[in-house]
Parts: structure tokens; C-alpha cells; sequence
């Protein structure tokens, strides 16, 4: 049986990656929110994360187990969301995993899109740019519904927590 790493203490068989890959090109998903914070200097949390729904848990905590990270939810309507938005696990699990075996399925360029954002937002505090770079690759990934923050939305928030900021010094 051929394994992902030697260092890797919990390796996950080739069998096991690629019906891993298989289910998240078909159920799986990389999503990038902007999520409006108080609590946060500019007011804006980049909050990316991969996650799956499904109705049978099962199958979500056996991933789970794969991956040895992330957790699981059941939702209002009865089905259960898998889902790693830990960035640190993010960095060192997922995106090394999806690096190594290949999604198939237009998730591929979705994937692609979340390592950049993930890389952007691990390298340092956030700049406006970083926050339009970032905004400008998601839009990239076509989803079935309307956006909940425009660009110019963000924007006036980020100022308006850099205006707040300057007058309380």
C-alpha cells in the first residue's frame, strides 16, 4: 500500500486519497468570506475555509479522521457540514494534501485560488490591496448566489475603521 509521506505519522493511503479527492470534487468546496468584525483593526476577517456537506456523517468523519483536523456540524435542514477553517491546518493539511492529489473537476482553478488567498493572509497583517487582491481572485470563482459584501461595501468599512482609529489615538 503506497503512502503520502514517511513523516507524515498518520499517512493516508493512495486508495484513501483519491476517493478523498474524487468526493470533494463532487461535494467539496473553498470558500472565501470577508466576515465584518469589531473586533478587528480594519473592521474585515478574511476567513477562508474548505468544507463539505453531506447528509450521512459517516462519510465526513472518516475524511475527518483523514485529515486529522477540522470539525463537524449539523445543520438546521439535517445535513452535516465538515468543515477546516484553521489556518494553520489549512497551510500544514489541506492545501498540501490537494497540492499533491489533483481535484479534477472545476474546483481545481477554486483550489488554486484559496492557496494564493491562503498564502496571502499567512504572510503578513493585511493592506487594503492585500484585502482587493484577494476580493478580485474570489471573484473568479463563480458561485449560485449573490455576494453579501461589494468590493466599494468593504472598502467603506476598512475606512471607516482607519478613520475611527485615527480620531481615538
Amino acid at each position: 500500500m503506497q503512502t503520502i509521506s514517511r513523516k507524515d505519522p498518520n499517512p493516508i493511503s493512495l486508495d484513501n486519497a483519491s476517493y478523498i479527492v474524487g468526493f470533494v470534487d463532487g461535494e467539496g468546496s473553498f470558500n472565501i468570506s470577508f466576515k465584518v468584525r469589531t473586533d478587528y483593526v480594519y473592521g474585515i476577517q478574511v476567513y477562508p475555509s474548505f468544507n463539505i456537506s453531506q447528509k450521512e456523517k459517516d462519510i465526513l468523519v472518516w475524511i475527518r479522521n483523514q485529515f486529522d483536523c477540522g470539525t463537524i456540524r449539523n445543520r438546521n435542514d439535517g445535513v452535516y457540514y465538515y468543515e477546516v477553517h484553521n489556518l494553520k491546518e489549512l497551510r500544514e493539511k489541506v492545501i498540501p494534501f490537494f497540492k499533491k492529489y489533483k481535484l479534477k473537476t472545476k474546483k481545481k482553478k477554486a483550489f488554486e485560488i484559496f492557496s494564493k488567498t491562503i498564502e496571502v493572509i499567512s504572510l503578513k497583517k493585511l493592506e487594503w490591496n492585500d484585502i482587493k487582491t484577494i476580493y478580485n481572485l474570489r471573484e473568479d470563482i463563480k458561485v449560485g448566489r449573490k455576494r453579501k459584501y461589494s468590493l466599494g461595501d468593504l472598502e467603506k468599512i476598512w475606512k471607516s475603521s482607519e478613520t475611527t482609529r485615527q480620531t481615538h489615538h
